[in-house]
């Protein structure tokens, strides 16, 4: 879904409104894989719109990769390294104004899987994955705390198969079994759903006003 929506930013006619070498573009998370590799995010990013707008290479923050000579746990480093860089005297983050999400049937957001140890992470910002439950096995993924100390969390949510993690997501179920659960945006978090998706939402969340649908338009 991801994918597909900054595929639709590249084929809006609004696409040029936004001034892209002001933007800074970091990643939630990122697969294990060599730099170019098909299935890593950052290489689906620049195929759908990052290598179609004008934009300034040296606020592009992609993860390292598994052919730079790095182990995992180094490569996690680094990464929490860039993010000290650029946050503010003092902070170990720069201040996010907006952080994209997609939700995995199993209610992983980024690569923080229910019942793992990544979920639990309190002190470090950047984490190795490893045995991820989906391929491939390893991965790089932020912690639910750097995750929260956005400004803006959006979710796309899209899909049946998505409706049953949805539903606990806004249940307010646990965490550590549901990591949708725990994102939380410092002004706003804001959930972008199907009709599909949206079908085991709580029905008092559904209330106009609070839950809205394309069909309250």
């Amino acid at each position: 879904m991801g994918i597909g929506i900054l595929a639709a930013i590249r084929d809006s006619s609004a696409r040029d409104s936004v001034d892209w070498k002001r933007v800074n573009f970091w990643w939630g998370d990122e697969r294990w894989l060599p730099r170019g590799d098909a299935d890593r995010n950052d290489k689906q990013a620049r195929d759908a719109l990052l290598d179609h707008i004008a934009l300034d290479e040296t606020r592009v923050h992609s993860f390292p990769a598994s052919d730079e000579g790095l182990e995992l746990d180094d490569a996690a480093a680094l990464y929490a390294a860039e993010l000290a860089t650029h946050a503010a005297d003092g902070a170990d983050l720069p201040i996010f104004d907006i952080t994209f999400l997609g939700l995995g049937p199993d209610g992983h957001i980024a690569s923080l899987f229910p019942n793992r140890g990544g979920i639990r992470e309190e002190t470090l910002t950047v984490i190795s994955v490893r045995n991820s439950p989906k391929p491939p096995p390893e991965r790089l993924s932020l912690t639910l705390p750097v995750i929260n100390s956005s400004l803006r969390v959006w979710l796309v949510v899209a899909g049946a198969d998505k409706a049953s993690a949805l539903g606990l997501t806004l249940a307010d179920v646990s965490v550590h079994e549901v990591p949708a659960a725990g994102a939380r945006g410092i002004k706003r978090t804001l959930f972008f759903v199907d009709n599909e998706a949206a079908a085991e939402v709580p029905e008092n969340l559904t209330t106009p006003g609070l839950f809205w649908t394309g069909e309250d338009a």
